[in-house]
C-alpha cells in the first residue's frame, strides 16, 4: 500500500519489523520496528519506557516523511 500511495504522489512510510520484506514489496521509506509481536512497543519495558520508545518511531517515521528520497531508503 505505501508503494501505491507513492505512486499517486502521496509520501508514505512503512514502519516494519523485517526490512527485506519491505525493500521486496518497494517501500520507499522504511523504518525499522522493534519486534515481529511488537512492532511499536515492548511489553517488558514501563509504561513511561514503552511510551519513549513508541514516540522515537513516530518521530522517526514524521522525519522520513519531511525527507526527500531517490528511491528506497532506511531510517
Amino acid at each position: 500500500m505505501a508503494k501505491e500511495m507513492e505512486r499517486e504522489g502521496i509520501p508514505a512510510v512503512h514502519i516494519c519489523t523485517i526490512v527485506p520484506i519491505s525493500r521486496t514489496v518497494g517501500a520507499n521509506r522504511i523504518v525499522p520496528a522493534v519486534a515481529i509481536p511488537h512492532p511499536l512497543g515492548d511489553p517488558c519495558k514501563s509504561k513511561t519506557e514503552e511510551k519513549s520508545l513508541r514516540r522515537a518511531l513516530v518521530e522517526k517515521a514524521l522525519q522520513a516523511l519531511e525527507t526527500k528520497i531517490e528511491g528506497q531508503t532506511v531510517f
